[in-house]
């Protein structure tokens, strides 16, 4: 049976445009577009989308799972639930688990373990044994079981002529590596960004400068081996310049940000809650503007929700002392939306960031309206406002720097290979 959305106002990443229509589904994939209200063949299941948005669903790229070691903080399960209920179809989970993703067993244990879940879930794995920074895992079986990219994470790969051997295995391979710009020894042990603010509040800071080290590091160490790399966080203006040379070089270099980077800024800090302790730390609004401009002008390629399960007493904690990160595989279409709201971005320009750009980055199939494309879709409602109860999310860990936050942008359905897994229709 055909399933078709009808007086749909579709959201195309790829065209970059913003139309209404109506959208084919076969077999769980995308067979056709058509007028609004096209005239539907025998048989077909209707759904009048109303007007609302129609777009590829939500790749998450980065997202960390407690399976294995700490499934107290969130499961295969309610990861793909929220995940879900969030508008995202495809999670690209984090090797960083106790103990890592980092020899092929243990890929193995994650991919049944993510069978669960009524999302597709991807998994990386880890760059080096232990993530310790001293040997190299063994990239070529690991890609052959499906890890889409390698990173230690946010453990910085300290060795230089260790990373550059890993880069250049993973160039033979055309395996894909995800670095963490910044330089260990700066950063080390600080929580904010320096600055009058941090000295003002007397928080352990980091300059800036700092990721703009690493990041030089690492480009670097990819124009010398041509490898394939993707910078997982760049979140200062200072950065910027050093990507945009590499571009220019040729380089196979990519960059993503967070949408908490994007939304937020070193003052939310201010009553030293908790939940807005990030790695790295929160920026200047000057940096905030700038990483949305380049986000707008494709510099940038990829947000992300970098999900970050805490549990209570992780974060009960003084501000120093506390587990960053925050959860977000419900929050960033929401979240993601204040830059709709605001003007800084169009709603293709979001999609494509969030669902074309890191699909064509991992090989992956989704993030797109052409036909033939896999059905993995999300009906949403950008305008739609509430008021965000971190009690209400369906992640194991509640920690989320928008707890009570007006918002705007609700998801109403979301499908998996044309199956509904959320909402109205599920």
């Amino acid at each position: 049976m055909d399933l078709i959305f009808r007086n749909a106002r579709l959201i195309d990443p790829e065209a970059q445009t913003d139309a209404m229509g109506s959208l084919r589904i076969t077999d769980g994939r995308i067979s056709g577009r058509g007028a609004p209200d096209e005239p539907s063949p025998e048989g077909a299941r209707i759904i009048d989308a109303g007007g609302r948005a129609l777009a590829p669903g939500v790749i998450d790229w980065g997202v960390k799972i407690g399976e294995p070691g700490e499934r107290h903080k969130e499961s295969f399960r309610s990861a793909g639930l929220a995940a879900a209920a969030g508008g995202v179809t495809t999670i690209v989970a984090r090797p960083d688990t106790a103990p890592p993703i980092d020899t092929p067993e243990a890929l193995e244990f994650v991919a049944r373990r993510a069978a669960d879940a009524p999302v597709n879930i991807r998994h990386m794995a880890a760059l080096t044994k232990g993530r310790e920074g001293r040997e190299m895992v063994e990239i070529g079986f690991l890609t052959d079981l499906g890890a889409v990219a390698f990173t230690d994470g946010v453990r910085v790969v300290r060795d230089s002529k260790l990373m550059s051997r890993c880069m250049t295995y993973a160039r033979g391979l055309d395996a894909l590596i995800m670095g963490h710009p910044q330089d260990p020894s700066l950063s080390h042990g600080a929580v904010a960004t320096s600055g009058k603010f941090a000295s003002l509040y007397g928080i352990p800071a980091v300059s800036p400068m700092a990721e703009v080290m690493g990041l030089d590091r690492d480009l670097a160490l990819v124009a010398m081996t041509r490898g394939r790399y993707h910078a997982d966080q760049i979140t200062t203006a200072a950065s910027l310049p050093a990507l945009s040379r590499a571009r220019d070089a040729g380089l196979d270099v990519t960059a993503g940000i967070s949408i908490h980077h994007l939304t937020l800024n070193e003052f939310d800090v201010g009553d030293y809650r908790t939940f807005f302790r990030f790695t790295p730390p929160l920026r200047s609004e000057d940096d905030r503007l700038s990483m949305v401009q380049a986000v707008a002008d494709g510099l940038i390629d990829c947000i992300a929700s970098f999900h970050t399960p805490q549990d209570e007493e992780s974060k009960r904690l003084p501000f120093e002392a506390a587990a960053p990160g925050a959860v977000g595989l419900q929050t960033l279409l929401p979240a993601a939306l204040r830059l709709y709201h605001q003007g800084g971005l169009t709603l293709p320009q979001l999609i494509r960031a969030m669902s074309l750009n890191p699909a064509r980055r991992l090989g992956l199939p989704g993030g797109r309206l052409s036909d033939g494309a896999p059905a993995d879709l999300i009906l949403f409602d950008p305008d739609a406002p509430f008021v965000l109860d971190r009690f209400a999310l369906l992640s194991k860990s509640k920690n989320t720097p928008f707890d009570g936050a007006r918002m705007q942008g609700r998801v109403i359905s979301t499908w998996v290979a044309g199956r509904p897994v959320f909402g109205e229709s599920v």
